[in-house]
């Protein structure tokens, strides 16, 4: 699998397509699965709770202000595409996951 299965750049915003499993323990990278990121986060999947821990983990890891990282698709599922406008640095699970 390669790294441009999951991620593009669209000029200074990196689209991402991730998988999301929701209510884990921790907030975490579990690696890539199905041409997707796989993201564990403790945010439940009701009221939107799993988007918003999605959101603020990703603001995290690109430093950048949580209002940078937008939801492009997936709302309602566990398949998404989420850009990251501007990040200001990359995370080290970007490299080591392709």
């Amino acid at each position: 699998m390669t790294i441009e299965d999951w991620y593009r750049w669209d000029g200074d915003t990196l689209l991402l397509d991730v998988l999301i499993s929701p209510r884990a323990s921790r907030n975490q990278v579990a690696g890539v699965q199905d041409g997707r990121l796989k993201l564990r986060v403790t945010g439940a999947p009701v009221e939107g709770k799993a988007n918003a821990a999605v959101a603020a983990y990703l603001a995290k890891a690109f430093g950048v202000p949580r209002s940078q990282v937008t939801l492009v698709s997936g709302s309602k599922g566990r398949k998404k595409r989420l850009a990251v406008n501007t990040p200001r640095r990359l995370p080290a699970w970007l490299t080591e996951t392709s």
